[in-house]
């Protein structure tokens, strides 16, 4: 059973990720809301002692994608620096490279921005990954990979992305 404290541990991640997905605060605070509201109207299926973040996930990218499919309208995403646990801008330097990430961000091609920002700001496994955008994990480890690469082309300015090592 999912407990009120567990969910509240959660909202800061959720509402950080709704932001970054919907671009807009009060379409995110809906999209946290609607997830909080299904999560715990189904919390009897949550496994006992499962980590409740991979699920409340799935939940919310269910809900955006049924959104965006229902909307047919892409959203422009926008990081929100008042959403990043953590993240403060010291200088100029901070915000312009705040700035740079989130508009290189925005470039990538919406399957590929979510695993980056799952894995990479939310810090979901592969597996954890794979399992709340419902593909493969070889997927989510490929469409990490280009996205990844995509964007070190994008904040080296020279839009060619340095060639990965390939490893056996």
């Amino acid at each position: 059973m999912l407990t009120e404290a567990a969910i509240r541990e959660q909202i800061p991640r959720l509402r950080r990720y709704a932001r970054a997905l919907s671009g807009d605060r009060e379409a995110a605070d809906d999209l946290v809301q609607d997830t909080l509201e299904r999560a715990l109207s189904r919390s009897a299926l949550l496994r006992p002692g499962g980590d409740p973040r991979p699920w409340l996930f799935a939940i919310m990218h269910n809900l955006f994608v049924n959104d965006m499919r229902s909307a047919a309208v892409r959203k422009r995403v926008a990081l929100d620096p008042e959403a990043m646990d953590g993240a403060t801008r010291d200088s100029t330097q901070d915000g312009l490279a705040m700035r740079d990430i989130d508009r290189a961000l925005a470039l990538l091609p919406g399957e590929q921005r979510e695993v980056v920002l799952l894995v990479g700001l939310e810090q979901l496994g592969y597996a954890e990954t794979a399992k709340v955008i419902g593909v493969p994990i070889g997927t989510v480890m490929s469409r990490l990979a280009r996205g990844r690469e995509k964007l070190r082309a994008l904040l080296n300015d020279d839009g060619v992305a340095t060639p990965l090592k390939v490893i056996k």
